[in-house]
């Protein structure tokens, strides 16, 4: 892509560089994570629209989940940005390429490229590959040779490279100087147990590239171990790689990869390198970068990291009152890039730590415009102090604050409906193992009639839920799309046993958007009352809806 503009880091200047995704092969190794077919279908296009280069899908012969793929990916993919890579290991000690039947599963899988992992370890071939060190070098040229010769473009990744230097750095050189002799294209050096730290990663990168050549193409392969990975990846681009490789959101096994959407937010933004294959005519690239690695979690069903650097939805949230006062005149004070540059946005938290700054831009944020309503910042910032002294929480419930802002600066919030009373009940026929059911029951007045609804669920808070909603459904039948798909509780004061104060956060959702509300009370049934009734009446005045 681009070349690197010059930076104080003293990078060379005329990199063209190459990001590599392994989301769909090595983070897939991530603990809880399966990934099917039809998922590995979906995130592919995502990763292309970022705008990587090189996407690799999994290693046909081996996994035949992943030779499916690529017969799949043949006809289904339309890849504008990225190629294709299918991963596999070079031949077996003692046997010919060319008869190796997992080789020819790579050619077979007519992917355009080759993602090679070879061992770079001397340690690793004698002890795991029971072979020489001599003849891994060859399986390594010879698996190469045969692969080039098919038409491939071969990415070697030097397996264990960092840890085999450190132990003998002239055997690991010289596996790498065997893949570019054989036709490689790149030779990624990988931190396989994650354990390096930026300094000598440079200074190993530094002595690799004076040993390969300026022309070489060398590759960076991280992952987390020591917390490094991208740091790492990070300093061996500025000693001279310019092929980084890595999961979305930092999936992988143990700790995971490298964050690829990091590495290259920083390279973009802190080094002035253009390097997702993006053009002006599509979406893409790095203002996407949010929406595209909550897509992705949202694919491989796990849940995002609030607090992951760039696209965490507190990545910008802001919460001390003095931040908020700086924030106010310039956003720039505290933040190190403008979030709309990645596709994420500035947050602001209320707390009991928030001053009448921070009320005033989260009421800006939320549509409410209070510069000039100073008695009412008063009321809502001493309201929110006070609420937070008996186990409230706003920061995570949007919904809750803004309803209490619309008390405020309205002097009510919507009624759309009148409790007159409410139950729950758990009954267990039997002793233990045998299913308990739970009825709720609740009578209400709205729209000029009274309603007396039972509902059943799994759990009385989900009865609740059915009662409430079934109760409102002929006056306001919005409710029907209302669905609860996050509940936490939390006990308050836990010293004080089965007395604790219990605080409960719900989300829901009307298949459009979601929200989120809170309710504190003495048990966990009037805390969760208090969040359900608080979240049909935001989402109902979200909507825009009358009270009738």
């Amino acid at each position: 892509m681009t070349a690197l503009a010059p930076t104080p880091t003293g990078l060379p200047t005329a990199l063209s560089f190459q990001v590599y995704d392994t989301t769909l092969r090595d983070g897939a190794q991530q603990e809880g994570m399966n990934l099917s077919v039809a998922d590995k279908l979906a995130i592919a296009p995502l990763l292309d629209e970022l705008g990587v280069g090189f996407i690799e899908g999994g290693w046909p012969g081996a996994v035949p989940k992943d030779t499916e793929f690529f017969k799949r990916a043949a006809k289904e993919l339309d890849l504008r940005n990225a190629e294709l890579a299918a991963f596999g290991s070079t031949r077996k000690a003692g046997t010919r390429a060319v008869d190796d039947p997992q080789v020819r599963a790579l050619i077979d899988s007519e992917a355009p490229v080759v993602a090679l992992v070879a061992k770079s370890d001397l340690r690793h071939a004698e002890r795991a590959l029971r072979t020489t060190g001599e003849e891994n070098l060859a399986m390594i040229a010879d698996t190469v040779r045969l692969l080039v010769r098919e038409g491939r473009r071969v990415v070697v990744d030097a397996e264990h490279f960092f840890d085999g230097y450190r132990f003998d750095p002239a055997y690991s050189r010289s596996a790498v100087l065997a893949a570019f002799e054989a036709g490689a294209e790149v030779v990624a050096l990988c931190d396989t147990n994650g354990g390096m730290i930026p300094a000598w990663v440079a200074r190993v990168v530094h002595e690799i590239r004076d040993a390969v050549g300026p022309d070489a193409v060398l590759g960076m392969h991280a992952h987390n171990d020591s917390g490094c990975a991208v740091a790492n990846t990070l300093a061996a681009v500025e000693a001279g790689c310019s092929h980084v490789q890595g999961t979305v959101n930092g999936y992988g096994e143990r700790t995971g990869n490298a964050d690829l959407l990091s590495v290259v937010a920083n390279l973009e933004l802190k080094y002035g390198a253009r390097v997702l294959r993006t053009d002006d005519e599509r979406p893409g690239g790095l203002s996407e970068l949010t929406r595209i690695a909550h897509a992705i979690a949202e694919i491989t069903n796990i849940s995002p990291f609030a607090r992951q650097p760039y696209v965490g939805a507190s990545a910008f949230a802001h919460k001390a009152g003095l931040h908020a006062s700086a924030i106010r005149v310039d956003p720039d004070l505290y933040q190190h890039i403008d979030p709309m540059q990645v596709g994420n946005d500035m947050r602001m938290l209320v707390s009991d730590m928030a001053g009448r700054a921070s009320i005033e831009l989260k009421g800006r944020e939320l549509g409410f415009d209070l510069s000039g309503m100073p008695e009412v910042l008063g009321r809502v910032t001493d309201r929110v102090k006070d609420a937070e002294a008996r186990g409230y929480t706003y920061e995570a419930a949007d919904a809750s604050f803004e309803l209490l802002l619309v008390e405020e600066v309205h002097g009510a919030r919507p009624q759309y409906f009148r409790v007159e009373s409410w139950r729950a009940i758990v009954e267990r026929v039997g002793g233990r193992g045998t299913l308990a059911t739970a009825e709720a029951t609740v009578k209400l007045h709205a729209g000029g009639e009274r309603f007396v609804s039972t509902g059943e669920g799994n759990g009385p808070v989900n009865a609740l839920d059915h009662a409430l909603r079934q109760a409102l459904v002929r006056v306001y039948p919005e409710v029907e799309q209302f669905e609860l798909i996050d509940f936490k509780v939390r006990i308050l004061d836990s010293m004080h046993g089965t007395d604790a104060v219990t605080r409960v956060l719900i989300e829901t959702t009307d298949g459009q958007r979601s929200w989120s509300t809170v309710g504190v009370g003495a048990n966990l049934l009037e805390a969760s009352w208090e969040a359900l009734t608080d979240s049909t009446i935001w989402g109902l005045h979200e909507r825009g809806v009358t009270p009738r």
